[in-house]
């Protein structure tokens, strides 16, 4: 009876040893097919005297691929934790794109003082100048693109959300080397706040002749960021597209909660602007392949 009892617990011992390694070869195969556009590299590139920290997505195969590079908004109390924006990465190398992400000074694991340090509640010349040496990490980025043997310098866009959408618009306005540029809600949540933001976009406008697509929702804090500067790229016969999406409801609205709509950017918003990213994309940087984007929300207004 002993012996049989003995033998029975150690089956069952062995039994939940081996559940337990099929259990760690179920995550470990689970892990493995994680989609693999979704992956990045960490890299450094020099801007002037400082390192900047940047994410770097790449399509499966040798490429070249044609580029894009992404610029984030900000993030106040959270500037230096990392965000590598895993939600464009997936969707633009989904497309046949390598992506960069780069953590403008004082983000990340950027050098540099973070927003907070070096501006503060300052919505004059130093926020300006501030967005324009951001601006001088994200043109250094293209002299690092270069070293990269998939990816084809020749085909570079821009796009960038709330700040990063200004220092997209300051970006193509200080280089005719991208093809393509997007600006998702640059400007909206400081725009009637500050002459000078208004004043430097303005400029910005009226220098600039990259192709941009305009994007923003009715319910963000103020249209007119990007309705001005669709009227000055009419004007001037610079090829556009402007659209403004039906009101946006987020599920968490965080610190835009008197702004819901600029969250439509964020990750819980894709589906309703990525077929309109992809499309423009495709159009100045010769990309077909779009992957298979959900059904994008009707928009309110069209240009």
């Amino acid at each position: 009876m002993y012996r049989q009892i003995r033998t029975m617990n150690m089956m069952r011992v062995s039994a939940t040893r081996l559940l337990g390694i099929f259990l760690c070869l179920v995550a470990a195969c689970a892990h493995s097919q994680s989609p693999v556009d979704s992956a990045y590299t960490e890299v450094f590139y020099p801007s002037g005297s400082l390192r900047i920290q940047a994410y770097l997505y790449k399509p499966d195969g040798d490429g070249p691929f044609p580029v894009v590079i992404y610029n984030h908004g900000s993030r106040a109390g959270r500037e230096r934790r990392s965000m590598p924006f895993e939600y464009i990465g997936r969707l633009l190398t989904r497309a046949g794109y390598v992506v960069l992400v780069p953590e403008r000074r004082g983000y990340g694991g950027s050098d540099g003082p973070t927003w907070s340090e070096d501006v503060g509640n300052d919505r004059g010349q130093r926020f300006i100048a501030r967005l324009q040496e951001e601006t001088d990490d994200v043109l250094a980025a293209r002299v690092y693109l270069r070293t990269l043997p998939f990816a084809d310098t020749k085909r570079i866009g821009i796009m960038g959300w709330s700040l990063g959408g200004i220092v997209t618009m300051f970006a193509v306005s200080r280089s005719s080397a991208f093809a393509v540029a997007i600006d998702q809600a640059g400007a909206a949540l400081t725009w009637d706040g500050s002459a000078q933001v208004r004043s430097a976009l303005i400029a910005a406008a009226e220098h600039g002749t990259t192709p941009a697509l305009l994007l923003v929702a009715q319910n963000d804090r103020t249209t007119a960021s990007i309705t001005t500067l669709a009227d000055i790229f009419t004007k001037r016969g610079v090829p556009h597209r402007m659209v403004i999406y039906e009101p946006f409801a987020p599920q968490q609205a965080g610190g835009a909660a008197t702004a819901p709509g600029h969250m439509v950017f964020s990750a819980q918003g894709t589906q309703v602007w990525e077929r309109d990213v992809l499309e423009f994309l495709g159009r100045y940087l010769g990309v077909t392949s779009t992957g298979t984007p959900s059904r994008a929300e009707p928009a309110k207004s069209q240009q």
